[in-house]
Protein backbone atom coordinates (compact mmCIF):
# COMPACT_ATOMS: atom_id res chain seq x y z
CA UNK A 1 0.00 0.00 0.00
CA UNK A 2 1.29 3.46 -0.99
CA UNK A 3 1.37 6.40 1.17
CA UNK A 4 1.08 10.02 -0.23
CA UNK A 5 1.44 13.09 2.11
CA UNK A 6 -1.81 15.60 1.96
CA UNK A 7 -0.49 18.87 1.97
CA UNK A 8 -4.19 20.13 2.32
CA UNK A 9 -5.17 18.17 5.40
CA UNK A 10 -6.37 14.33 6.07
CA UNK A 11 -5.30 11.38 4.80
CA UNK A 12 -4.06 10.88 1.49
CA UNK A 13 -3.96 7.22 1.11
CA UNK A 14 -5.50 4.81 -1.04
CA UNK A 15 -8.19 2.51 0.08
CA UNK A 16 -6.95 -0.73 -1.70
CA UNK A 17 -4.35 -2.33 0.54
CA UNK A 18 -2.02 -4.01 -1.75
CA UNK A 19 -0.17 -3.52 -5.01
CA UNK A 20 -1.95 -3.00 -8.31
CA UNK A 21 0.00 -3.35 -11.10
CA UNK A 22 -2.41 -2.19 -14.05
CA UNK A 23 -5.67 0.32 -13.44
CA UNK A 24 -7.90 -2.22 -15.00
CA UNK A 25 -6.84 -4.97 -12.30
CA UNK A 26 -7.99 -3.41 -9.69
CA UNK A 27 -11.87 -4.21 -10.64
CA UNK A 28 -11.00 -7.30 -9.21
CA UNK A 29 -9.40 -6.64 -5.63
CA UNK A 30 -10.94 -7.84 -2.67
CA UNK A 31 -11.49 -3.91 -1.84
CA UNK A 32 -13.64 -3.25 -5.57
CA UNK A 33 -15.88 -6.24 -4.54
CA UNK A 34 -16.96 -4.56 -1.31
CA UNK A 35 -17.44 -1.40 -2.72
CA UNK A 36 -19.78 -3.53 -5.57
CA UNK A 37 -21.93 -4.83 -2.61
CA UNK A 38 -22.88 -1.53 -1.57
CA UNK A 39 -22.87 0.79 -4.89
CA UNK A 40 -25.16 -1.59 -6.66
CA UNK A 41 -27.99 -0.92 -4.07
CA UNK A 42 -27.66 2.40 -4.42
CA UNK A 43 -28.12 1.84 -8.52
CA UNK A 44 -31.79 1.25 -7.34
CA UNK A 45 -32.17 4.96 -8.26
CA UNK A 46 -30.91 4.76 -11.17
CA UNK A 47 -33.91 2.37 -12.26
CA UNK A 48 -36.39 5.43 -11.66
CA UNK A 49 -34.90 7.08 -14.69
CA UNK A 50 -34.99 4.13 -17.13
CA UNK A 51 -39.39 4.78 -17.40
CA UNK A 52 -38.45 8.67 -18.14
CA UNK A 53 -36.07 7.61 -21.34
CA UNK A 54 -38.93 4.89 -22.40
CA UNK A 55 -41.10 7.86 -22.17
CA UNK A 56 -39.16 10.54 -23.69
CA UNK A 57 -37.87 8.19 -27.03
CA UNK A 58 -39.14 8.47 -30.38
CA UNK A 59 -39.37 4.63 -31.53
CA UNK A 60 -37.60 0.97 -30.77
CA UNK A 61 -34.19 2.33 -31.52
CA UNK A 62 -34.38 5.49 -29.09
CA UNK A 63 -35.32 3.48 -26.27
CA UNK A 64 -32.77 0.84 -26.89
CA UNK A 65 -29.80 3.11 -26.94
CA UNK A 66 -31.19 5.10 -23.95
CA UNK A 67 -31.64 2.20 -21.80
CA UNK A 68 -28.40 0.56 -22.89
CA UNK A 69 -26.70 4.77 -21.95
CA UNK A 70 -28.18 4.38 -18.82
CA UNK A 71 -26.63 0.60 -18.34
CA UNK A 72 -23.55 2.02 -19.10
CA UNK A 73 -23.34 4.73 -16.81
CA UNK A 74 -24.67 2.33 -13.92
CA UNK A 75 -20.90 0.62 -15.03
CA UNK A 76 -19.30 3.13 -15.19
CA UNK A 77 -19.90 4.27 -11.83
CA UNK A 78 -19.36 0.91 -10.21
CA UNK A 79 -15.91 1.05 -11.55
CA UNK A 80 -14.96 4.41 -10.88
CA UNK A 81 -13.99 4.33 -7.72
CA UNK A 82 -12.08 0.91 -7.86
CA UNK A 83 -10.36 2.95 -10.98
CA UNK A 84 -9.62 6.03 -8.92
CA UNK A 85 -7.80 4.36 -6.04
CA UNK A 86 -4.81 3.17 -8.12
CA UNK A 87 -4.63 5.99 -10.25
CA UNK A 88 -2.06 8.85 -9.84
CA UNK A 89 -2.93 11.75 -7.96
CA UNK A 90 -3.37 14.13 -10.52
CA UNK A 91 -6.07 11.28 -12.33
CA UNK A 92 -7.71 10.10 -10.06
CA UNK A 93 -11.11 12.56 -10.60
CA UNK A 94 -10.95 11.58 -14.46
CA UNK A 95 -13.07 8.30 -13.28
CA UNK A 96 -15.60 11.21 -11.91
CA UNK A 97 -15.12 13.41 -14.87
CA UNK A 98 -15.93 11.12 -17.26
CA UNK A 99 -19.38 9.72 -15.02
CA UNK A 100 -20.16 13.21 -15.41
CA UNK A 101 -19.81 13.52 -19.01
CA UNK A 102 -21.38 10.13 -19.66
CA UNK A 103 -24.43 12.00 -17.89
CA UNK A 104 -24.78 14.15 -20.59
CA UNK A 105 -25.46 11.12 -23.31
CA UNK A 106 -28.86 10.62 -21.65
CA UNK A 107 -29.81 14.77 -22.25
CA UNK A 108 -31.26 14.18 -25.31
CA UNK A 109 -33.82 11.90 -23.44
CA UNK A 110 -34.45 13.54 -20.65
CA UNK A 111 -32.73 17.12 -20.66
CA UNK A 112 -31.52 18.73 -17.77
CA UNK A 113 -33.27 16.21 -15.33
CA UNK A 114 -29.66 14.86 -16.21
CA UNK A 115 -28.64 16.62 -12.67
CA UNK A 116 -30.40 13.82 -10.97
CA UNK A 117 -28.12 11.26 -11.66
CA UNK A 118 -25.52 13.65 -10.29
CA UNK A 119 -25.19 12.33 -7.11
CA UNK A 120 -23.17 9.35 -8.55
CA UNK A 121 -20.60 11.56 -10.05
CA UNK A 122 -20.34 13.20 -6.15
CA UNK A 123 -20.12 9.75 -4.71
CA UNK A 124 -17.15 9.03 -7.09
CA UNK A 125 -15.20 12.08 -6.36
CA UNK A 126 -16.16 11.35 -3.00
CA UNK A 127 -14.81 7.75 -2.87
CA UNK A 128 -11.50 9.16 -5.13
CA UNK A 129 -9.42 10.08 -1.37
CA UNK A 130 -8.13 13.36 -2.50
CA UNK A 131 -7.10 16.07 -0.72
CA UNK A 132 -9.66 17.68 2.07
CA UNK A 133 -10.48 20.65 0.33
CA UNK A 134 -10.08 19.48 -3.30
CA UNK A 135 -12.89 17.59 -2.52
CA UNK A 136 -14.86 20.43 -1.71
CA UNK A 137 -14.18 22.20 -4.39
CA UNK A 138 -14.84 19.45 -6.98
CA UNK A 139 -18.34 18.65 -4.45
CA UNK A 140 -19.41 22.70 -4.33
CA UNK A 141 -18.33 22.83 -8.02
CA UNK A 142 -20.89 20.04 -8.75
CA UNK A 143 -23.40 21.38 -7.10
CA UNK A 144 -23.57 24.71 -8.25
CA UNK A 145 -23.66 23.13 -11.57
CA UNK A 146 -27.14 21.18 -10.08
CA UNK A 147 -28.31 24.94 -8.93
CA UNK A 148 -27.27 25.90 -12.78
CA UNK A 149 -29.24 23.46 -14.15
CA UNK A 150 -32.18 23.82 -12.08
CA UNK A 151 -32.54 27.57 -12.65
CA UNK A 152 -32.41 27.00 -16.53
CA UNK A 153 -35.09 24.49 -16.10
CA UNK A 154 -37.49 26.03 -13.62
CA UNK A 155 -36.31 29.19 -13.29
CA UNK A 156 -35.54 31.02 -10.23
CA UNK A 157 -36.54 29.43 -7.42
CA UNK A 158 -36.12 27.77 -3.76
CA UNK A 159 -36.99 24.05 -4.71
CA UNK A 160 -33.71 24.27 -7.05
CA UNK A 161 -31.41 23.65 -4.32
CA UNK A 162 -33.56 20.71 -3.03
CA UNK A 163 -31.51 18.67 -5.66
CA UNK A 164 -28.06 20.42 -5.11
CA UNK A 165 -28.51 19.88 -1.12
CA UNK A 166 -28.65 16.01 -1.62
CA UNK A 167 -26.16 15.48 -4.36
CA UNK A 168 -23.51 17.54 -1.52
CA UNK A 169 -24.98 15.93 1.20
CA UNK A 170 -24.45 12.05 0.08
CA UNK A 171 -20.93 13.04 -1.46
CA UNK A 172 -19.34 14.43 0.95
CA UNK A 173 -21.36 11.15 3.48
CA UNK A 174 -19.06 8.75 1.18
CA UNK A 175 -16.12 11.24 1.00
CA UNK A 176 -15.75 10.78 4.71
CA UNK A 177 -16.37 7.03 5.02
CA UNK A 178 -13.93 7.05 2.13
CA UNK A 179 -11.24 8.71 3.96
CA UNK A 180 -12.12 6.55 7.10
CA UNK A 181 -11.55 3.54 5.05
CA UNK A 182 -8.16 4.87 3.83
CA UNK A 183 -7.21 5.80 7.59
CA UNK A 184 -7.89 2.23 8.74
CA UNK A 185 -5.83 0.91 5.61
CA UNK A 186 -2.86 3.32 6.90
CA UNK A 187 -3.05 1.75 10.51
CA UNK A 188 -3.46 -1.70 9.75
CA UNK A 189 0.26 -0.36 7.08
CA UNK A 190 1.65 1.29 10.41
CA UNK A 191 0.79 -1.96 12.40
CA UNK A 192 2.61 -4.31 10.29
CA UNK A 193 5.73 -2.36 9.80
CA UNK A 194 6.01 -1.89 13.77
CA UNK A 195 6.03 -5.76 14.32
CA UNK A 196 8.61 -5.94 11.35
CA UNK A 197 10.96 -3.51 13.24
CA UNK A 198 9.97 -4.89 16.42
CA UNK A 199 11.11 -8.49 14.57
CA UNK A 200 14.33 -6.73 13.36
CA UNK A 201 14.97 -5.37 16.66
CA UNK A 202 14.97 -8.88 18.43
CA UNK A 203 16.56 -10.53 15.77
CA UNK A 204 19.53 -7.90 16.15
CA UNK A 205 19.37 -8.27 20.03
CA UNK A 206 19.69 -12.15 20.03
CA UNK A 207 22.72 -11.53 17.37
CA UNK A 208 24.64 -9.38 19.70
CA UNK A 209 23.87 -11.66 22.66
CA UNK A 210 25.33 -14.45 21.35
CA UNK A 211 28.23 -12.44 19.68
CA UNK A 212 29.13 -11.42 23.26
CA UNK A 213 28.74 -14.89 24.96
CA UNK A 214 30.03 -17.21 22.48
CA UNK A 215 32.90 -14.43 21.50
CA UNK A 216 34.03 -14.48 25.26
CA UNK A 217 33.51 -18.34 25.40
CA UNK A 218 34.91 -19.40 22.32
CA UNK A 219 38.17 -16.94 23.04
CA UNK A 220 38.78 -19.07 26.36
CA UNK A 221 38.21 -22.43 24.48
CA UNK A 222 40.64 -22.04 22.17
CA UNK A 223 42.79 -20.36 24.44
CA UNK A 224 42.72 -23.64 26.88
CA UNK A 225 42.72 -25.88 23.73
CA UNK A 226 45.91 -24.93 22.57
CA UNK A 227 47.55 -25.32 26.48
CA UNK A 228 45.83 -28.44 26.84
CA UNK A 229 47.71 -29.37 23.16
CA UNK A 230 50.96 -28.40 24.55
CA UNK A 231 50.67 -30.01 27.69
CA UNK A 232 49.73 -33.20 26.73
CA UNK A 233 53.10 -34.85 26.63
CA UNK A 234 55.03 -32.57 29.29
CA UNK A 235 52.64 -32.62 31.99
CA UNK A 236 49.65 -35.20 31.01
CA UNK A 237 47.97 -34.22 34.20
CA UNK A 238 47.25 -30.53 33.70
CA UNK A 239 46.55 -31.41 30.13
CA UNK A 240 43.35 -33.59 31.38
CA UNK A 241 42.46 -30.21 33.88
CA UNK A 242 42.54 -27.91 31.24
CA UNK A 243 40.60 -30.77 29.04
CA UNK A 244 38.25 -30.32 31.52
CA UNK A 245 37.63 -26.86 31.61
CA UNK A 246 37.13 -26.73 28.06
CA UNK A 247 34.37 -29.38 28.16
CA UNK A 248 32.60 -26.97 30.72
CA UNK A 249 32.80 -24.02 29.23
CA UNK A 250 31.43 -25.62 25.77
CA UNK A 251 28.62 -26.61 28.60
CA UNK A 252 28.48 -23.21 29.89
CA UNK A 253 28.26 -21.04 26.15
CA UNK A 254 25.63 -23.84 25.07
CA UNK A 255 23.65 -22.72 28.63
CA UNK A 256 24.21 -19.21 27.91
CA UNK A 257 23.09 -19.67 24.44
CA UNK A 258 19.59 -21.04 25.23
CA UNK A 259 18.70 -18.63 27.62
CA UNK A 260 20.19 -16.09 25.33
CA UNK A 261 17.80 -16.71 22.84
CA UNK A 262 14.90 -17.51 25.17
CA UNK A 263 15.15 -13.83 26.47
CA UNK A 264 16.31 -15.12 29.93
CA UNK A 265 20.37 -13.79 29.77
CA UNK A 266 21.31 -12.09 32.80
CA UNK A 267 25.06 -10.54 33.38
CA UNK A 268 26.86 -10.14 35.92
CA UNK A 269 30.07 -8.20 36.79
CA UNK A 270 30.94 -9.99 39.35
CA UNK A 271 31.10 -13.27 37.47
CA UNK A 272 32.88 -11.35 34.26
CA UNK A 273 35.67 -10.51 36.69
CA UNK A 274 35.53 -14.21 37.92
CA UNK A 275 35.69 -15.16 34.16
CA UNK A 276 38.17 -12.94 32.83
CA UNK A 277 40.85 -13.77 35.27
CA UNK A 278 40.51 -17.07 34.24
CA UNK A 279 40.67 -16.34 30.40
CA UNK A 280 43.70 -13.92 30.96
CA UNK A 281 46.06 -16.23 33.34
CA UNK A 282 44.99 -18.99 30.64
CA UNK A 283 46.14 -17.18 27.86
CA UNK A 284 49.20 -16.06 29.97
CA UNK A 285 48.39 -12.45 30.75
CA UNK A 286 48.52 -11.04 33.66
CA UNK A 287 45.43 -9.87 35.09
CA UNK A 288 45.07 -6.33 37.50
CA UNK A 289 41.38 -6.63 38.41
CA UNK A 290 39.13 -5.05 41.44
CA UNK A 291 38.95 -6.98 44.25
CA UNK A 292 35.13 -5.01 44.71
CA UNK A 293 32.50 -3.72 42.74
CA UNK A 294 30.82 -1.87 45.86
CA UNK A 295 31.36 0.97 43.81
CA UNK A 296 29.23 0.10 40.83
CA UNK A 297 25.54 0.84 41.65
CA UNK A 298 23.18 -2.04 41.13
CA UNK A 299 21.43 -0.76 38.22
CA UNK A 300 25.07 -0.71 36.24
CA UNK A 301 26.25 -3.69 37.14
CA UNK A 302 24.85 -5.55 33.84
CA UNK A 303 26.07 -3.27 31.50
CA UNK A 304 29.10 -3.01 33.60
CA UNK A 305 29.56 -7.06 33.08
CA UNK A 306 29.18 -6.45 29.75
CA UNK A 307 31.62 -4.15 28.92
CA UNK A 308 33.92 -6.14 31.67
CA UNK A 309 33.29 -9.13 29.34
CA UNK A 310 34.01 -7.64 25.69
CA UNK A 311 37.05 -5.69 26.66
CA UNK A 312 38.92 -8.63 27.83
CA UNK A 313 37.95 -10.87 25.23
CA UNK A 314 39.27 -8.16 22.88
CA UNK A 315 42.34 -7.95 25.04
CA UNK A 316 42.83 -12.19 25.29
CA UNK A 317 41.95 -12.07 21.42
CA UNK A 318 44.18 -8.97 19.80
CA UNK A 319 46.11 -7.03 22.34
CA UNK A 320 49.13 -9.64 22.49
CA UNK A 321 49.58 -7.83 26.18
CA UNK A 322 51.18 -9.03 29.60
CA UNK A 323 49.00 -7.30 31.53
CA UNK A 324 45.26 -6.35 31.50
CA UNK A 325 44.12 -3.61 33.74
CA UNK A 326 40.23 -3.62 34.71
CA UNK A 327 39.26 -0.25 37.10
CA UNK A 328 34.91 0.35 37.82
CA UNK A 329 33.79 2.91 39.68
CA UNK A 330 30.18 4.73 40.17
CA UNK A 331 30.75 7.12 37.11
CA UNK A 332 33.01 4.93 34.63
CA UNK A 333 34.27 1.17 33.64
CA UNK A 334 38.26 1.50 31.70
CA UNK A 335 40.10 -1.53 30.85
CA UNK A 336 43.82 -1.18 29.44
CA UNK A 337 46.54 -3.31 28.38
CA UNK A 338 49.90 -2.73 27.07
CA UNK A 339 49.56 -4.45 24.01
CA UNK A 340 49.46 -3.46 20.26
CA UNK A 341 47.07 -0.49 20.82
CA UNK A 342 44.31 0.81 18.69
CA UNK A 343 45.15 -1.31 16.38
CA UNK A 344 42.68 -3.97 18.66
CA UNK A 345 39.22 -1.82 17.51
CA UNK A 346 40.27 -1.75 14.09
CA UNK A 347 40.52 -5.65 14.75
CA UNK A 348 37.31 -5.82 16.32
CA UNK A 349 34.93 -3.96 14.24
CA UNK A 350 36.18 -5.23 11.26
CA UNK A 351 34.31 -8.27 12.21
CA UNK A 352 30.83 -6.24 13.22
CA UNK A 353 29.79 -6.79 16.40
CA UNK A 354 32.09 -6.73 18.93
CA UNK A 355 32.24 -2.83 19.95
CA UNK A 356 29.44 -1.65 18.25
CA UNK A 357 27.36 -3.78 19.96
CA UNK A 358 28.86 -2.76 22.89
CA UNK A 359 28.45 0.73 21.75
CA UNK A 360 24.57 0.15 21.27
CA UNK A 361 24.46 -0.99 24.93
CA UNK A 362 25.84 1.20 26.26
CA UNK A 363 24.44 4.24 24.36
CA UNK A 364 20.44 2.57 24.92
CA UNK A 365 21.88 2.45 28.84
CA UNK A 366 22.53 6.34 28.34
CA UNK A 367 26.24 5.96 28.99
CA UNK A 368 29.29 6.82 26.30
CA UNK A 369 31.52 4.74 25.12
CA UNK A 370 35.36 6.03 23.83
CA UNK A 371 38.36 4.01 22.63
CA UNK A 372 42.04 4.78 22.72
CA UNK A 373 46.11 4.89 23.74
CA UNK A 374 45.92 3.41 27.63
CA UNK A 375 48.87 4.85 29.54
CA UNK A 376 49.85 1.45 29.65
CA UNK A 377 50.89 1.57 26.20
CA UNK A 378 48.54 -0.48 25.09
CA UNK A 379 44.48 -0.10 24.21
CA UNK A 380 42.32 1.54 25.93
CA UNK A 381 38.00 0.86 26.27
CA UNK A 382 36.14 3.33 28.37
CA UNK A 383 32.67 3.86 29.66
CA UNK A 384 31.23 6.60 31.07
CA UNK A 385 28.18 5.88 32.70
Amino acid sequence: MSVTSDRFGGPGWEIHSGPVRAPFASLTTRPAMRWYLGAAFSLLWLVTVAPDVVTQSSGVLATVAGILLVIVFALAFLASAPLAWTLPRHLRLAPAGILLALSFTLFPWIGWGVRGIWTYVGVAIGMAVMPILVTWAALLGLGALAVLAGVLTEGWDENVFWIPAIIVSISAMMAAFARNLAAMNELRATRDRMAQLAVERERSRVARDIHDILGHSLTVITVKAELAGRLVDADPARARTEIGDVEQLARGALADVRSTVAGYRGVSVAGELVAARAALEAAGITPDLPGSIDAVAPAQRELAGWVVREGVTNVVRHAAASVCRVRLDAAEIAIDDDGMGPVVAAADTSGGNGLAGLRERVEAAGGVLSVGRSDLGGFRLRVRL
